[in-house]
């Protein structure tokens, strides 16, 4: 049965695959997003042009911190769920800009959260983030596993919009499923990025930025197998759930520059810089949670990921020179 979806941050990376998808099969989408300028909003347009032309689309340029909007919304669209990914991105500024992190990542959960209770729609999917899980040697990291130490303000946001996710569950009955997303990549990634910062340098012929030795490991995630996890959260979960979404393999930052640099045809040249506050050594998802309850089973190998990606970059091109963000 075809369901009406309110999608937050439906301009972004993320947002716009989901929101292609959840069209895709039928479903009615109402995108949220207030194009900020953390990058072009341009780009962000672009995301959508596909959806724009669909049946069952509207979009709706707004903050979610915006009580009286979301009333509005709630009045206007009889609403089965919401899969709530819009937020303030990025670990390094967050450093930076803690509160204003804070405002926009916890005020607007709490938003989001209190428009589903208010309207007593029916599933809430939350975007939380691998960076909860803090700094640890042990891997391959288990929703149970303690994540009380986050190392960057951003870490933290996440971490509390789970508890707050966990709060409306316990008072309202409000199911709720938060995924931890494990370094996702592909088509329309943000320009700042890694692979996409990587990709474009690389293919100038510039020199790469290596902060750290290049001995990190992450667990990089296709952008497909991602919208997978979170359509089958939306549509399974029950009561309150935590899903690690990631790909259960751990590459090391000198294999994935090489293997970037492989997907292009050319030779990385890199210049090594001393690590960066708020990084972590390692990531790696055990994923078994969400494949007993949610069928989640990621198909992408990373080689293949990164020439689907080099074929969508070298097809739209590089984007305008703006100051990169780490």
């Amino acid at each position: 049965m075809a369901m009406r979806i309110l999608l937050t941050g439906g301009a972004g990376f993320i947002g716009s695959h989901v929101c292609d998808r959840l069209l895709a099969r039928g479903d009615e989408v109402v995108v949220l997003d207030n194009l900020d300028d953390y990058y072009d909003p341009a780009i962000k347009r672009r995301n959508l042009r596909d959806a724009r032309s669909r049946d069952g689309f509207t979009f709706i340029e707004g903050d979610i911190r915006d009580g009286e909007l979301l009333g509005r919304i709630g009045r206007t669209h009889a609403l089965d769920g919401i899969i709530h990914l819009a937020a303030r991105a990025g670990v390094r500024p967050s450093i930076e800009q803690p509160t204003l992190y804070n405002d926009v990542n916890l005020v607007g959960t709490s938003r989001m959260l209190e428009l589903a209770r208010d309207f007593s729609i029916g599933n809430f999917v939350f975007a939380s983030s691998s960076s909860v899980y803090g700094e640890r040697e042990e891997t391959p990291f288990r929703e149970t596993d303690p994540v009380d130490h986050p190392v960057s303000p951003y870490a933290a946001t996440k971490k509390a919009g789970e508890l707050l996710c966990h709060s409306f569950h316990h008072l309202f009955q409000l199911p709720v499923a938060c995924l931890r997303f494990f370094t996702v990549y592909g088509p329309r990634q943000r320009p700042e990025m890694a692979i996409h910062r990587f990709t474009r340098r690389i293919e100038a012929g510039e020199t790469i930025p290596l902060f750290g030795d290049g001995s990190s490991l992450r667990d990089y995630t296709y952008i497909d197998d991602i919208v997978a996890g979170v359509l089958a959260s939306l549509d399974r979960n029950e009561g309150f759930e935590v899903y690690n979404l990631g790909n259960h393999r751990m590459v090391s930052l000198s294999e994935l520059v090489s293997a970037i640099g492989h997907a292009l045809g050319r030779e990385p040249i890199i210049e090594r810089h001393p690590s960066q506050p708020g990084d972590v050594s390692r990531t790696c998802a055990e994923i078994s949670h969400a494949r007993e309850q949610l069928g989640y089973e990621p198909e992408t190998p990373l080689e293949v990921g990164l020439a689907r990606f080099v074929e969508w970059y070298r097809t739209i091109g590089p984007p305008e020179p703006r100051e990169e963000r780490a």
